[in-house]
């Protein structure tokens, strides 16, 4: 029996996010896991709904890639969202979820080597502790 890949779930910045997956895709970089990219307008725009539904969803892990902090299109968009994922991530502990599920990641536009680096410490964290045992319930 083959085995199960670990979903992933990664809200990336329609800025510098995308344009990491794009170019990460662009080199020829395969990843061997099931992806799920959500596009949004800027990181601070996520959430802690967002987040927490993607468990819901099935997602063993979770990641947002936004802009480098000093960087960001919107100012402090990163910044913001850094806060929401660091919230949340309080938030599952307190419900008994391991908070190594979900990450914040930073990357520029040129950086290809960022996205496959954020699934790939996330595919690892999910195969480590395996799926979540009956998700989140809001």
């Amino acid at each position: 029996m083959a085995e199960r890949k670990p979903k992933v779930v990664g809200f990336c910045c329609e800025r510098h996010g995308m344009d990491a997956a794009v170019l990460s895709a662009r080199s020829g970089k395969q990843l061997d896991v099931s992806v799920r990219i959500v596009q949004v307008p800027c990181t601070g725009r996520v959430d802690g709904i967002h987040l927490l539904k993607a468990f819901e969803d099935g997602a063993d892990a979770v990641f947002v890639l936004g802009c480098l902090e000093k960087n960001c299109y919107y100012d402090t968009g990163s910044i913001e969202g850094r806060k929401r994922v660091d919230y949340v991530k309080q938030m599952l502990t307190e419900v008994g979820i391991e908070k190594e599920r979900l990450e914040m990641f930073n990357a520029a536009s040129s950086n290809a080597w960022a996205f496959p680096d954020a699934v790939s410490k996330m595919v690892d964290i999910a195969k480590k502790l395996g799926p979540i045992d009956g998700g989140v319930k809001q």
